[in-house]
């Protein structure tokens, strides 16, 4: 079974609720983001990822969790400047959510992908089709500027 997030309602960095499915026709790479664990590097990485695949209807969404040794205790506000002055981030921060036990949107929802269950670590990955089907989950390890994660989006963005 696909799993669909066309419906999931999440948390914008403001407060207000905001429907995975106004991003239709847009591939998305989905991110547990952390400021403080030893994959914080790879925010360097989504970036790059965004630059240069953004043009072609690509986005990164970044939901910052302390679910995992407590590594992103900081307040959204410090998250996102943390984020922009060392990073340079500019893509979308949401609201703090959980990724595994109670969950909250969009990984209620996503952990239902095979293999399913909760979000092992900081920086997991969904990649998102156009239509919001979860096209591929990507571990932790997984570099932003691997291969596999390129090719990945490379193939979604030409469905």
């Amino acid at each position: 079974m696909s799993v669909n997030i066309s419906n999931v309602v999440v948390r914008t960095a403001e407060g207000l609720e905001k429907c995975l499915g106004d991003y239709k026709g847009t591939v998305l790479l989905i991110v547990n983001v952390a400021s403080k664990c030893g994959f914080t590097k790879q925010y360097a990485g989504l970036q790059e990822l965004k630059n240069e695949f953004g043009a072609k209807g690509f986005q990164v969404l970044g939901f910052p969790c302390n679910d995992f040794g407590a590594q992103e205790p900081g307040t959204l506000p410090e998250i996102k400047n943390f984020c922009s002055s060392t990073y340079g981030v500019d893509f979308t921060l949401f609201e703090k959510v959980h990724a595994m036990g109670e969950t909250t949107e969009p990984y209620k929802t996503l952990n239902k992908t095979e293999p399913k269950g909760d979000v092992a670590w900081n920086f997991e990955k969904f990649l998102i089709s156009k239509e919001g089907n979860v096209l591929a989950r990507f571990k932790s390890a997984i570099d932003p500027n691997s291969d596999e994660l390129r090719n990945a989006i490379e193939v979604a963005l030409k469905s």
